[in-house]
């Protein structure tokens, strides 16, 4: 854990925040993801959108983020630490400006369309994860 992530988990405690894990540690499908299809997934700029704020081991990939982590980073964390991340970073980091990908419920400016849907599926999720335990 890095001085940020600490200094985020006892904000978080002394503001009254629900605080449990920084981890999911179960498949949120009962089954391993596919890494190829994870990756595309992230490389994916109508879907994942992780690119927009990260960058990673994308050659193909002209222009990069550079507002949150390198994704290679990704490689400290365990598996359930990356899903967790991925579904909703706010439980690990409340400052955290990465959207919940698996959240559908107390977001606020929903479009009507997307309102009671996640970003990402389940299945997507877990593919993203396999992936990114891939740079390990």
């Amino acid at each position: 854990m890095n001085w940020c992530e600490a200094c985020a988990i006892a904000f978080s405690l002394v503001a009254g925040n629900a605080f449990a894990s920084d981890s999911i540690p179960a498949s949120l499908t009962g089954a391993k993801g596919d890494p190829a299809r994870g990756r595309a997934i992230v490389a994916n700029r109508q879907v994942g959108l992780c690119l927009l704020c990260h960058s990673g081991p994308f050659p193909e990939e002209r222009f990069q983020g550079n507002l949150a982590p390198d994704l290679m980073n990704a490689a400290r964390l365990t598996e359930g630490q990356i899903r967790q991340r991925i579904v909703d970073s706010g439980k690990v980091n409340p400052q955290s400006i990465m959207p919940a990908y698996y959240k559908s419920e107390g977001l606020a400016r929903v479009a009507p369309a997307y309102r009671g849907k996640t970003v990402l599926t389940a299945e997507q999720i877990e593919d993203i994860v396999a992936y990114l335990l891939t740079l390990k």
